[in-house]
């Protein structure tokens, strides 16, 4: 018996990872966050699965859940949104199961804010713009920020920033990174990507409080950064004609003369 956590996606049934389609559809448990994970997915669940939404449990009936199975060896199909790298509660959950003796494995699956570069048309990383991104989010109920993480800090590198969970304090996330972007940086926010109902709204940042209005407070993620729509950058030296690389040697005295 096993408990696979799965990291469902951003939402879009075709963007579950074929390893998890799979390990869906052969365990006959199935616990899955009932708020953000759509019917579609679930239906990749065989006949006679037993299906138990976590939304309404609390850490320990999630865990008495997971026990029940591995005494009656079932495996179970732990479903999260997006990817379980980041704010997922994977760790509280493995740390309990380990705790048990019961076995687990973790399947990735695409995470929101990749969901939303798409749906954007953006790469986040462009030459001489930003080359680094910052996946992070403001203090909430349910777990606070470290002090030494603040968005002013983060804000300061002059990185992307990828906002989670911080739609409803949107006003106050911009003031804190205003002073560090300026008003005219490029900034989006996009509610449910990949869902049918997905929508995005584009704004350099210092008018993108009255650009969204009145926003519903959930599954939206925020990004700010130079490399949003940006068109004047430089091309990397990946592809350029007289760059030497292992697959494609390049002058009188290339660094792999013996390419595969």
């Amino acid at each position: 018996m096993t408990v696979h956590f799965i990291g469902a996606g951003p939402g879009a049934p075709d963007l579950l990872t074929l390893r998890g389609r799979d390990l869906i559809a052969a365990s006959p448990v199935c616990l899955y966050a009932g708020s953000l994970i759509p019917p579609a997915i679930l239906a990749y669940c065989p006949p006679g699965v037993r299906m138990i939404d976590s939304a309404p449990l609390s850490l320990d009936e999630i865990v008495a859940v997971l026990a029940e199975a591995h005494r009656d060896n079932l495996d179970v199909s732990r479903l999260h949104s997006g990817d379980l790298s980041i704010w997922s509660a994977l760790g509280e959950q493995t740390r309990r199961l380990d705790a048990l003796g019961i076995p687990w494995t973790v399947t990735p699956g695409v995470p929101s804010f990749s969901a939303a570069a798409a749906a954007l048309g953006a790469e986040l990383t462009l030459p001489g713009l930003a080359q680094s991104v910052v996946l992070t989010r403001t203090s909430g109920r349910a777990s606070a920020m470290p002090p030494s993480e603040s968005l002013a800090a983060f804000a300061a590198t002059g990185a992307v920033l990828a906002i989670h969970l911080s739609i409803h304090v949107l006003a106050r996330v911009v003031a804190d990174i205003l002073p560090h972007y300026g008003e005219d940086c490029p900034a989006a926010v996009v509610w449910r990507a990949s869902w049918p109902d997905e929508r995005i709204v584009r704004s350099p940042l210092g008018a993108l409080v009255a650009a969204v209005g009145d926003v519903p407070e959930r599954t939206a993620l925020i990004l700010v950064g130079r490399t949003l729509g940006a068109t004047d950058f430089a091309e990397s030296r990946l592809y350029a004609r007289d760059y030497d690389r292992r697959f494609r040697p390049t002058g009188p005295a290339p660094r792999f003369p013996e390419a595969p």
